[in-house]
């Protein structure tokens, strides 16, 4: 034979895809990637579940006093205080949204579009400062707004960002300066 006649003779059509198979592969992707969804979900529901202790969250109050300050920004969640990766999902503190803070005289009210609102009332509040995460988000170092805050028995941390970044430092100031006229107040009485 000539040469040209053995590369002919060597030469094989193409695979004829098996479609069975290879929709037998996506029907299984696809149920596993529901079920490690479904696991997610309950287990996020279970956390919930075992922080159902902790009581419901504040309203805010029909006579707040003058606005210190306002910002907008960002809700990244809460955690229990000094463990900035054990999330707290009761009563809606889990939910990531936009929100609107307001310090008063009265507290901290945290109004949040799509998810539930609460209010920090001013003797609650332990300590504003700035750090760089929050479980789930990271940031540069003193990019994120952390209130640390009481409620119950338990010390929870949230975390916020604002739109205005450079807001974060007037906002720990007068967080801080608070707590200080408040405990001050409280020793003298």
């Amino acid at each position: 034979m000539t040469p040209v006649l053995l590369l002919a003779a060597e030469k094989e059509s193409a695979q004829v895809t098996d479609w069975a198979a290879r929709i037998g592969w996506v029907v299984g992707l696809a149920l596993f990637v529901a079920l490690v969804y479904w696991l997610m979900r309950e287990g996020w529901k279970w956390r919930g579940t075992l922080q159902g202790d902790l009581p419901e969250l504040p309203t805010t109050p029909d006579e707040t006093g003058p606005e210190r300050l306002a910002m907008s920004g960002r809700y990244h969640g809460s955690t229990t205080a000094g463990q900035w990766l054990d999330r707290i999902v009761a009563h809606g503190l889990g939910t990531r949204s936009r929100t609107e803070l307001t310090l008063t005289d009265a507290g901290l009210d945290v109004v949040r579009p799509g998810a539930s609102d609460f209010f920090v009332p001013a003797a609650q509040l332990r300590e504003a400062r700035l750090d760089k995460g929050i479980a789930g988000k990271v940031l540069t170092e003193g990019g994120l707004l952390v209130v640390t805050w009481e409620h119950g028995d338990k010390l929870i941390d949230s975390g916020f960002r604002s739109d205005h970044a450079a807001e974060h430092n007037e906002w720990v100031e007068a967080i801080n300066s608070m707590i200080e006229t408040n405990s001050r107040e409280g020793v003298e009485r």
